[in-house]
């Protein structure tokens, strides 16, 4: 989900010196935008232990993926246009704009009394967490000069591996002891602090060179296209593949899909840039990355609701048992990163850590 977004703004952000601000104003900033990242992150893992305790108080079983659907789809399409924003009216009021609307969202999801409800304002969280993850990488480019970026955006890896690791038993701990409801309150406090300190110290800069053209036809496509067929493969548990609100959603959504690439062909500055997919490293990579978010989101979702209902085990104790896939994660990353920086060979890996997770 993050990758696009980067495309435009770290490219940029080589080409500029930094702004220039006193060493401890520019750590301030630093830690204040982990922690909005932190944020975002977290929330990415924290709901997965709560959901089943949150589908059977709101009654929603039969969309219980949508929480995160609704989440991943407004931060994917979202991010490339806030960060092209960013470009155009600067950082600072684009990431006030993106935490404000994290906060809201995460208000109105704590305070939801249906499923639709609830599915709405993940939907709203995502929209503003779509702008934490592009802005803040172009923050760092912004205030730190190229020799330390390489540093500062290894913390971005450190706060993801936290947040993966500690989300699941915190969203445990807390839905046993405290409710569902909380997991998204105490997003509100830290979220107050990081708007604080961005408001008061970080300035607003923009990109001069940036191109002034947004893709929005681009975005409407893509959002068009992906949520036909979203609803069809949630309808399919219900019927069958030749049922018009299952095949007929899912053809819609893939004539759609075909507009939209019909549209990014032609864009001045398209949200995904096709000319990429030529190039058959790029399109190996993004291939084996949706496999293995796949296979990963899958196991986040479910495995909570498996140990959950079919094992008998607490949220918080369902929290615990998928910390060995988390860590797993986070050792092999920093592993085969090391591998990769160090050997310049990515194929191999690339094929052996799908089968491992085939495997597993």
């Amino acid at each position: 989900m993050t990758a696009a977004p980067l495309r435009n703004h770290d490219a940029h952000a080589n080409d500029r010196a930094p702004i220039e601000l006193p060493q401890r104003e520019r750590i301030e900033i630093l830690v204040v935008v982990l922690a909005g990242i932190f944020l975002a992150a977290l929330d990415q893992t924290v709901v997965g232990t709560a959901l089943p305790r949150i589908v059977t108080d709101l009654r929603g079983n039969d969309v219980y993926i949508w929480p995160f659907t609704s989440y991943l789809l407004t931060a994917t399409i979202s991010g490339p246009l806030y960060g092209k924003l960013s470009d155009l009216f600067g950082r600072r009021p684009l990431f006030l704009l993106g935490v404000g609307i994290f906060l809201v969202g995460s208000l109105l999801a704590g305070i939801s009394q249906t499923m639709w409800q609830f599915i709405a304002f993940r939907g709203l969280q995502g929209l503003g967490a779509g702008a934490l993850f592009p802005i803040s990488i172009a923050i760092i480019g912004d205030i730190f000069s190229p020799s330390e970026r390489g540093k500062y955006l290894g913390f971005f890896g450190a706060v993801f591996g936290l947040s993966s690791i500690i989300g699941p038993a915190i969203g445990g701990l807390i839905t046993d002891n405290i409710g569902w409801h909380w997991i998204f309150f105490v997003n509100l406090p830290i979220g107050v602090v990081v708007l604080y300190v961005i408001f008061r110290i970080l300035p607003t800069h923009r990109d001069e060179s940036a191109a002034r053209s947004i893709d929005y036809l681009g975005a409407a496509f893509f959002v068009a296209a992906l949520v036909p067929i979203l609803v069809g493969l949630t309808n399919k548990q219900f019927g069958q593949w030749t049922d018009g609100d299952v095949g007929g959603f899912i053809a819609l959504g893939l004539v759609l899909a075909a507009v939209f690439v019909w549209v990014e062909a032609r864009a001045q500055e398209p949200i995904v840039p096709l000319h990429l997919f030529r190039i058959r490293a790029f399109t190996a990579s993004v291939a084996a990355m949706f496999l293995a978010i796949m296979g990963f989101f899958a196991a986040v979702v479910f495995l909570p609701r498996w140990y959950q209902v079919v094992q008998g085990s607490s949220a918080t104790i369902s929290g615990y048992q998928i910390l060995p896939l988390l860590l797993g994660l986070i050792v092999s990353a920093i592993t085969t990163g090391q591998i990769v920086a160090r050997t310049g060979r990515f194929k191999a890996i690339m094929v052996s850590s799908l089968v491992v997770s085939a495997v597993g």
